[in-house]
């Protein structure tokens, strides 16, 4: 790297006091470990089988350290620092002096590497051959006399090298903390221009200055270190899914770190927020397959499924009331008792002429599984209540039925992206529980709620024939994702595009000086 020399320094006295935040630069290096805490930032408990298992990899790991060396050198670049105040000890005592408007304005910046650090279950981020050039204006006041001018500051070469673990605290939540870290300044190198140049080149020692940027590298990275720890102890334990579920994203165990994945076991249970109960189920343990080629993988068991099923239930929300307004225009059935004697022959002239009203409530929770290739759901256990109502709205109740039925489907992403599916009846089973009409056959009615699901079912595979867009944020969205149904979990392995002014890295070059 070429540099041309500085005009040649005179001795000069220590400064004890020379505060220049050029640190404050280095500390932008938080950018890289921060993309990949930002996956941790979820307390812990123990003790438990995970839900859902979200895995990093090295490809998303590099990805991350790429994407968040182009923002620092973006953010590098043009960066002002507030006004620095200090003194220099002379044999005419301590001289306070003040540098204004000091910005970077050329930066060679290496890109940094990052790396899963299994060890300590952590990360080690290293940059080296940072060079940094500044510029701005300095001032020194000694009684009346008043002193300034301009500067130029140079930093070449400064190596950095930090350790961060993660781990839990007294409560259970999710914390960091730095293992070690090392700092040094190559070199530095700087020019004062004005009138009164020559004394603050009498005044200001070089190596005093390198001395001091190197003793606050390190301090400021742990500082960073700490103040990510803080943000941590802020992040709730569960997330609000809709009016009616919250889902819980504790972590049951401390992350897992192998030397090319970290892997987080997530608790992923969806709870009423109204009527939260404690499901009557585990969930089963399952193994997260390898994913190196994706930079993420997400693997949602059962038990999340089946947690939302039982908070809907234990809240009392898979009820439903049907009564003649409610059915779709021009459906040929009516809810009336003059209607439902096709079926039942007695209804009508025990009770002619009356609407009737449908009460199809749960009597057990909905059972997902999940299968190699398929999803079944078993709807058991449910009840048909019917009653007349009476021309004074008296609710007289006919007859109870009891339903057994069951659906599979698919799920994939297509090639355009989209979250895809088709669901198909399997089966469904009406049998009379107990009747105040007297007994009847269930067969026709059997068929008849068969033949009434059919254009149901069909424009809900429309819907999923069009799909889903994946989700995403305004700054990243997946991409290249393949969804696959495994026995006890669905597998999502993606990787992510995050979106920056300036994807291009820029490679390092020299810096020259103008001094």
């Amino acid at each position: 790297m070429a540099k041309r020399e500085v005009e040649s320094q005179t001795r000069l006295s220590r400064s004890n006091d020379i505060h220049l935040d050029l640190t404050e630069i280095l500390v932008t290096c938080r950018m890289l470990p921060s993309l990949i805490i930002m996956l941790l930032l979820v307390p812990c408990c123990y003790g438990e089988n995970p839900a859902i298992q979200v895995s990093l990899t090295n490809k998303g790991l590099q990805y991350g350290r790429h994407i968040g060396a182009g923002l620092m050198q973006e953010k590098l670049l043009g960066m002002t620092f507030p006004t620095i105040r200090g003194h220099v000890d002379t044999f005419l005592g301590p001289i306070p002096y003040q540098l204004v408007h000091t910005t970077v304005t050329q930066c060679d910046f290496p890109e940094p590497s990052i790396e899963f650090y299994k060890d300590v279950t952590g990360f080690k981020v290293s940059l080296t051959g940072l060079s940094i050039a500044l510029k701005g204006y300095w001032s020194m006041r000694y009684h009346y006399v008043l002193l300034s001018g301009a500067f130029k500051l140079g930093v070449f070469n400064l190596d950095l090298t930090s350790i961060a673990e993660v781990g839990r605290d007294a409560n259970g939540r999710l914390n960091i903390s730095s293992v070690s870290c090392n700092g040094t300044v190559g070199e530095a190198k700087m020019a004062f221009y004005g009138r009164s140049s020559w004394v603050a080149r009498h005044l200001v020692d070089l190596n005093s200055i390198k001395g001091e940027i190197e003793e606050k590298i390190c301090p400021a990275v742990k500082q960073h270190i700490v103040d990510m720890e803080h943000h941590l102890q802020e992040i709730n334990v569960s997330f609000k899914v809709n009016e009616d579920l919250a889902v819980d994203m504790a972590l049951t165990g401390l992350p897992f770190m192998n030397s090319s994945s970290v892997r987080l076991d997530l608790k992923g249970e969806l709870y009423s927020i109204k009527h939260r109960e404690i499901p009557p189920f585990k969930a089963k343990p399952f193994t997260l397959p390898e994913q190196q080629a994706s930079m993420l993988s997400v693997g949602l068991s059962e038990f999340t499924a089946n947690s939302a099923s039982y908070a809907y239930y234990s809240a009392g929300r898979l009820q439903v009331i049907i009564n003649d307004s409610t059915l779709p225009p021009g459906c040929p059935l009516h809810l009336n008792t003059s209607s439902f004697g096709l079926f039942i022959p007695q209804l009508p002239k025990l009770f002619p002429g009356l609407l009737m009203e449908l009460q199809v409530q749960a009597k057990a929770t909905p059972n997902f599984t999940f299968h190699n290739g398929s999803i079944k759901l078993d709807l058991l256990n449910w009840t048909i209540k019917a009653f007349a109502i009476e021309h004074n709205a008296t609710r007289t109740p006919l007859f109870t039925l009891n339903v057994d039925s069951k659906f599979s489907g698919k799920a994939w992403i297509d090639m355009d992206g989209k979250l895809k599916g088709s669901i198909a009846m399997d089966n469904i089973k009406l049998t009379l529980a107990s009747s105040e009409v007297g007994p009847f056959q269930t067969a026709p009615l059997e068929n008849l709620a068969k033949m009434s699901l059919l254009p149901f079912l069909a424009k809900v595979n429309e819907k999923l024939e069009c799909g889903f867009v994946l989700p995403s944020t305004p700054h990243a969205k997946l991409v290249n994702s393949v969804l696959k149904i495994e026995e006890g979990f669905i597998l999502l392995s993606s990787d992510a595009e995050l979106s920056q002014r300036n994807t291009e890295w820029n490679q390092k070059t020299t810096m020259y000086w103008t001094l």
